[in-house]
Parts: structure tokens; sequence; C-alpha cells
């Protein structure tokens, strides 16, 4: 079995469907990586990849909305097309098997967690600085 994993957002809100009398969740996933090319210049490259999800936990629907960052694993598929011009065109598909929020396109930390400043500056913090740490380095407790 070959198994890929995606990182990226979603183009579009989900659309569930029944198929056969089993329920589909259809949605896809863009993935973008900046590289230099071979002049040094900045480009950018966008994967787009369609996903089906298969399931009867179809709750999650509501929240694969466009601009969701997801985590999504499961079996890839690639598939040829002619286009309407005449041009050979690819696509690829992903059966899913697993897929995970990570945030959405409000969420300004991106889903990490950050500490305020305030709590990061604070004098009553009770995590001490590292020139307050007077215990030897080499007394590992195991």
């Amino acid at each position: 079995m070959i198994k890929m994993q995606v990182i990226g957002r979603l183009g579009k809100d989900c659309v569930v469907n029944t198929v056969n009398g089993k329920n589909v969740i259809n949605f896809t996933v863009a993935h973008s990586e900046k590289y230099k090319d071979s002049q040094g210049n900045l480009q950018e490259k966008t994967i787009w990849v369609d996903c089906a999800y298969w399931t009867d936990r179809t709750a999650v629907a509501q929240y694969l909305t466009k601009g969701t960052q997801v985590f999504t694993e499961g079996q890839p598929e690639a598939r040829s097309f002619q286009r309407n011009d005449g041009t050979p065109g690819a696509s690829l598909s992903l059966r899913v098997r697993e897929v995970q929020l990570l945030g959405s396109r409000s969420d300004s930390s991106g889903g990490s967690y950050q500490p305020s400043a305030s709590a990061a500056t604070s004098p009553s913090s009770s995590i001490p600085s590292a020139n307050e740490i007077t215990e030897p380095v080499d007394d590992l407790p195991f």
C-alpha cells in the first residue's frame, strides 16, 4: 500500500454526498511550496489534491470550510485526462483514511501556541531564567 500525507488549506467548502448508500465528504487541499529557481528568483508552486473521505462521521463536514488548514492521510491516486483543447492533463486525488483540523484562516497563530507578551515579561513568572538556575548541570535525575 502507498500512503500519502498532505498538510494544506481547503480551496473551497467541502461537499457531502451519498453514493450507493455510503457517505463521502469531498474537498480539495492546496499545498504551496516556495523555492528559488536557477536564476535565484523566488518562485511558488501550488499542488491541488482532490480528497474523498468515505465515512459515516459526517459531523466534521461543518468544519471543512474554505481556508481551513488540515492534515490528511490516505491512499493516493493519479489520473490522466485530455482537456477540451486536446492537451493532456493530470490530477492527484486522495482516498482519505484520516483527517485532522489544524486551524482556520482566521487563526492568527496558525494553530501553534504563542505565549502572550505580558506572560513572557511578567516578573512574577514561576519559570526561572537561565541565570537563576543554581543546580549543577551534570546532575541528571536518571
